[in-house]
């Protein structure tokens, strides 16, 4: 009976790491990535703006 004991211990205790590591695995999956677009897309933005005033000849009274 103790040995049975023990083997349910080690089975609940196994069953309980997957749960970490999957769940580890899940987020980093679903995480990683938007830090990784969102690191690199940062730094090679170019901003083409248009300027707000323009410059007009005009006569001189």
């Amino acid at each position: 009976m103790n040995s049975n004991s023990q083997s349910a211990n080690t089975d609940t205790y196994s069953q309980r790491l997957a749960d970490i590591v999957g769940t580890a695995i899940a987020l980093l999956t679903l995480t990683l990535p938007v830090f990784v677009i969102g690191h690199y897309s940062s730094t090679n933005v170019q901003i083409n703006q248009q300027p707000l005033v323009q410059n007009f000849k005009g006569s001189q009274d």
